[in-house]
């Protein structure tokens, strides 16, 4: 980029006002503050009661909790807020906390945005609101949340499309990801590479549960788009269009990664009695959990209609998504 264009980029990003990010140090806040800073917006945001594990030079960090921001404030004008605060992992929280911060957080921050007359929010939801099941949703699938984490994240989005129709000059993002991989992701992706390091992986009873996935930084440039587009409401699906089962994931792995890797089938009532024998011992990092069993047999059939309408929903990305991965964490796949 040359400096004039830079510049003219950097002129564009002060004008638009500061971009603030909630649950910025997470996984997916980290890979969209880069792709700002990439992108020329020089005022970003990044508020979190966690630190960041990667701080990113020229961003502001401010630790705040969205579970009460009534005297959070930030100065100056603000363009866009991206909602990314949310307890998600599942298993791992007593009920409570996934509404006290996805929905009480989600009431808070949309109350700071009429407060600081925001115009734009992008909120990132969860396939969860659709619940598992083997048959195909898109966007125009109703919702049928079975955790509490899905329920928490269907009641957000309401609340972020109530803050929507107060006024005809908002703009809303809601995106529904899947399961997000690369690199910091500490998830599903994560422990699945692990296991093929160790030189195996033993299926649960089926091979064809079907898994949506995303890599992160196709997720957050597809974020980033939604959110320039000249229109007040968009809802769509972050994954891919592949519809891939657990054993082609295995198998794209193991085609370029891992090719000693050797796998096996057992019955899922082996499986599950011995995570069941196992639990209590699983909070020493063996990742062994009934609940996390059965994720691998209960498929999360979603397809991205609203990114194929686009253009951006292009097939076969897995490999080169595990390729940029690899070379994004050298190989170790963290």
């Amino acid at each position: 980029m040359t400096s004039d264009v830079q510049e003219t980029v950097e002129k564009k990003a002060q004008a638009q006002g500061t971009v603030v990010i909630f649950g910025g140090s997470g996984f997916i806040g980290t890979h969209l503050i880069k792709l700002l800073c990439t992108e020329g917006y020089s005022a970003v945001v990044s508020v979190d009661r966690r630190s960041p594990k990667e701080r990113i030079s020229g961003v502001t960090y401010i630790s705040a909790d969205v579970r009460d921001l009534s005297q959070f404030d930030i100065a100056g004008p603000i363009s866009t807020i991206y909602n990314l605060a949310a307890v998600h992992t599942t298993p791992g929280h007593p009920t409570h906390e996934y509404y006290d911060t996805n929905v009480a957080g989600a009431s808070q921050v949309v109350t700071f945005a009429r407060r600081k007359h925001v115009g734009t929010i992008v909120f990132t939801s969860s396939i969860s609101v659709y619940g598992p099941g083997e048959e195909t949703k898109s966007e125009s699938s109703v919702p049928a949340p079975e955790s509490a984490y899905g329920w928490s994240k269907w009641l957000a989005e309401g609340i972020h499309r109530d803050w929507l129709s107060e006024s005809d000059d908002r703009k809303l993002v809601i995106c529904r990801p899947a399961v997000i991989f690369g690199p910091g992701e500490g998830g599903n992706f994560t422990r699945l590479a692990s296991l093929l390091k160790k030189g195996f992986f033993v299926y649960p009873g089926r091979k064809d549960t079907v898994k949506a996935c995303f890599y992160v930084e196709d997720l957050v440039d597809a974020l980033h788009r939604a959110k320039d587009l000249d229109r007040p409401y968009v809802l769509f699906n972050g994954c891919y269009p592949d519809r891939y089962t657990l054993e082609q994931i295995v198998e794209a792995f193991r085609t370029r990664h891992f090719p000693a890797v050797r796998t096996f089938e057992i019955p899922l009532w082996v499986m599950l009695t011995a995570a069941k024998v196992l639990r209590p011992i699983s909070k020493l990092g063996l990742g062994i959990h009934p609940d996390r069993v059965m994720k691998l047999v209960r498929s999360t059939d979603v397809v991205p209609d609203w990114l194929k309408a686009e253009g951006q929903a292009t097939p076969g990305r897995l490999p080169s998504a595990l390729e940029r991965w690899s070379a994004g964490s050298d190989g170790r796949f963290v």
